[in-house]
């Protein structure tokens, strides 16, 4: 199965992508993951993209297509999830010549939707932990003492691009360039709109409803 998962900043599509893959052994490829580890690692690709990623821009489609490619060629055969890629219609163009390429070809489009308010509360209120990389909400995943890791105490901190001003930024992006991908993909593949301003677990039963009816079909 080769999916794609399409969302707004903060409807969850990076937990969602793990539950997914977990369930039918498929490799979680996250664009934001990978280009994040190319600029702790200084690589040039990361260099390239840091200025748009601090900026809540988009990361040029030359970056991202060379990067994101690369990655789609060691995904094991049973297939992979993409998280985050592609991101403008040209993108999703240029990943279907590649699949092509190797007769391969997007099964399914899982679309989740969520209020833009819901968003944004949920983006500005994470803290991250710069050590370990892990993730907190300041009302919904609080840290047993305030502002501090659990796992190795490190202060948490708010990222570049999650803070008020970067999220608008964000979300006027998505509206205006990611959203018109769902119609191309509505015109190429099976899109599946799932209402993700819901409790994780109800938007994962849904997913997985979808899903098991693909693999069935």
């Amino acid at each position: 199965m080769r999916i794609v998962l399409l969302g707004a900043p903060a409807a969850g599509k990076g937990t969602q992508c793990k539950s997914i893959a977990t369930q039918y052994g498929l490799l979680h490829l996250s664009s934001g993951d990978i280009l994040r580890h190319q600029r702790a690692a200084g690589t040039e690709l990361g260099k390239k993209a840091q200025s748009y990623m601090d900026s809540g821009a988009l990361v040029p489609d030359e970056i991202i297509i060379e990067m994101m490619t690369k990655a789609i060629d060691k995904a094991p055969a049973v297939g992979f999830i993409l998280d985050g890629f592609p991101r403008t219609v040209n993108q999703a163009v240029e990943l279907d010549k590649s699949l092509a390429c190797r007769r391969h070809e997007i099964d399914a489009v899982l679309n989740l939707k969520i209020d833009d308010r819901t968003a944004a509360k949920r983006i500005t209120g994470r803290r991250s932990c710069p050590r370990c990389g892990a993730v907190y909400h300041i009302e919904n995943l609080k840290p047993k003492v305030e502002g501090i890791c659990d796992n190795d105490g490190t202060e948490l901190v708010q990222r570049p691009d999650d803070s008020p001003e970067v999220v608008a930024n964000r979300l006027r992006t998505y509206h205006e360039q990611i959203e018109p991908l769902v119609d191309y993909y509505r015109n190429n593949s099976t899109v599946y709109d799932i209402d993700a301003d819901r409790d994780v677990d109800e938007v994962r039963a849904c997913v997985f409803e979808n899903l098991d009816a693909l693999v069935k079909a």
